[in-house]
């Protein structure tokens, strides 16, 4: 998994609509990426409503918020407006940008082993550069614990 102070790996993903977005396009903003195993499943809803709950503060924080899961352009939109999800949500369904972040792997679930997403967040700052990192997300109130550090200004080493 990619660590605080490592370089953030670019990609080009498409969003719900079919739109090509980049992290790189993002450069002199702090880009919140978080990686979720499913759209409309209990904790990804939680988590990404725990996003769009905080979405205009973290945008008065100068950041903005992708999140990325395995599901195809048709899921991610359903779910973007089924809730009312105001940021991007990418389809990595061949798995390149999560196992270069380090977020696809094995994991455990009620005894059995199995390969997916891990649930995971980076906060990128305006640089390309991850400044922190969440390696195992809990969803509730996720996008509140991001908005709080935003709000302290983490700096790598801090």
């Amino acid at each position: 998994m990619l660590k605080q102070g490592d370089a953030a790996a670019d990609f080009l993903l498409k969003d719900g609509y079919g739109k090509n977005v980049s992290l790189s396009e993002f450069k002199g903003k702090k880009v919140v990426l978080f990686f979720y195993p499913r759209d409309n499943t209990p904790g990804c809803t939680k988590e990404a409503c725990s996003f769009r709950d905080v979405y205009d503060l973290i945008l008065a924080e100068g950041a903005v918020v992708l999140g990325i899961s395995a599901d195809n352009e048709a899921s991610h939109q359903k779910f973007r407006e089924r809730y009312g999800l105001p940021f991007y949500l990418l389809s990595d369904i061949e798995h390149k940008v999560s196992e270069a972040y380090g977020t696809w792997g094995e994991k455990k679930i009620y005894g059995n082993t199995y390969i997916g997403m891990i649930r995971s967040t980076f906060i990128i700052d305006e640089q390309g550069m991850i400044m922190k990192v969440f390696p195992k997300v809990k969803p509730e109130n996720h996008g509140g614990e991001v908005l709080n550090v935003l709000r302290e200004g983490m700096v790598i080493g801090g």
